[in-house]
C-alpha cells in the first residue's frame, strides 16, 4: 500500500499495562500500520504484551518522536498516557478494550476501519485541558479527569476552606470535594451528584463528597480560575490526601495548601467523524 497518503508516518502504541489478552489487538495493528508504510514505536507496556524488546522509555519520549499515538485499553489507560504525554503536541486516539469508553471510543471491530479514514485526515480534533495540582514548590501531579481532596485513614470528616482567586467560598465539613474538568464531569463528580459539563466547556467543577450540611451544592467556575483548598479546624493533615485521575497522590504537610489551575497545554484527541459525545452518555 505504498500509495496510501497520511500526513501521519510515525505511530505510537500504549497498551494497558499487565494485560497479555491485547496482544492480539496489538499484533492485528502493528502489522496494519507497518502495511500502510508507517513507522510504529512501541510504549513499554505494549512491548511487554507482544513479547518484544524494542521500546521507548518513557511515553514522553514516544510523544516526543511520533506523530500519533494509539493508546490500547479502558480509559484508564488513557488517563495515565495523557498525562505523561501533556507536554508534547502529540494527537491520541483511543481503542476501547476496557469498560467504560468515553476517552477510548473506537471499538476493536471497527478498528481498522475509523484508523484508515484518521490517518486520511477524516477525524474530528478534540482539545480537552488537564488540571495542575501544586503543594508547595516540590509537589506536582496533573489530572484529565479530576483533582481529588479527600479523607485518609479516618472514619471522621474531614474540613477545609475553599477559595477561588483568592476569594473566601467556605469551609466545609465532609469526606472531601472533587474538582472537575468537563472530561471527569462523567467520572467521579458523576457519583458525587455533580453536572455533566459538555466536553469543550472551559469551565471546572467543585463537587464536595458527603458534605454535613444542606447548602453544600456543586459550584462550577470558570476554566481559567485558581482554587485553593487548606484544612481548617480540628482536621488533622496527616488524615487528609490529594488523588489525581484516581491514580496519583500527593500529601500535605503542616501548614500547606493544595493549589489547583488549568495546566496550559491542552491534549489532542481524535475521534472518529461519526463520534457522538451524548450518544455514549445514553450508552
Amino acid at each position: 500500500m505504498s500509495d496510501f497518503q497520511t500526513r501521519f508516518q510515525h505511530i505510537g502504541l500504549i497498551a494497558k499495562p499487565g494485560d497479555s489478552s491485547l496482544a492480539p489487538v496489538l499484533d492485528k495493528l502493528r502489522r496494519f500500520l507497518a502495511d500502510m508504510g508507517l513507522n510504529v514505536s512501541l510504549a513499554r507496556s505494549a512491548a511487554l504484551a507482544l513479547d518484544q524488546k524494542d521500546y521507548l522509555p518513557s511515553k514522553a519520549e514516544l510523544a516526543r518522536v511520533c506523530d500519533l499515538t494509539i493508546v490500547v485499553g479502558g480509559d484508564g489507560t488513557f488517563l495515565n498516557a495523557a498525562r505523561e504525554m501533556a507536554e508534547e503536541n502529540t494527537p491520541l486516539v483511543g481503542i476501547n478494550l476496557g469498560r467504560l469508553g468515553f476517552l477510548v471510543d473506537i471499538s476493536p471491530e471497527r478498528m481498522l476501519e475509523a484508523l484508515t479514514a484518521i490517518l486520511q485526515g477524516d477525524y474530528i480534533e478534540d482539545r480537552r485541558f488537564l488540571l495542575e495540582a501544586r503543594i508547595g514548590e516540590e509537589q506536582r501531579q496533573l489530572a484529565l479527569n479530576d483533582v481529588v481532596l479527600h479523607k485518609w485513614n479516618t472514619a471522621r470528616m474531614i474540613e477545609f476552606e475553599t477559595r477561588i482567586n483568592g476569594q473566601f467560598v467556605d469551609s466545609q465539613r465532609s469526606d472531601g470535594i472533587i474538582i472537575s474538568t468537563p472530561t471527569g464531569s462523567t467520572a467521579y463528580a458523576l457519583s458525587g451528584g455533580g453536572p455533566l459539563l459538555e466536553p469543550s466547556l472551559d469551565a471546572i467543577a467543585l463537587v464536595p463528597i458527603c458534605p454535613h450540611r444542606l447548602s453544600n451544592r456543586p459550584i462550577v467556575v470558570h476554566g481559567d480560575s485558581e482554587i485553593c483548598i487548606e484544612t481548617s479546624g480540628r482536621t488533622d493533615f496527616n488524615h487528609v490526601r490529594i488523588t489525581c485521575d484516581g491514580q496519583s497522590s500527593l500529601t500535605l504537610n503542616e501548614g500547606d495548601r493544595l493549589v489547583v489551575r488549568k495546566y496550559p497545554k491542552p491534549i489532542r484527541l481524535f475521534h472518529p467523524v461519526n463520534h457522538d459525545h451524548f450518544d455514549l452518555l445514553r450508552a
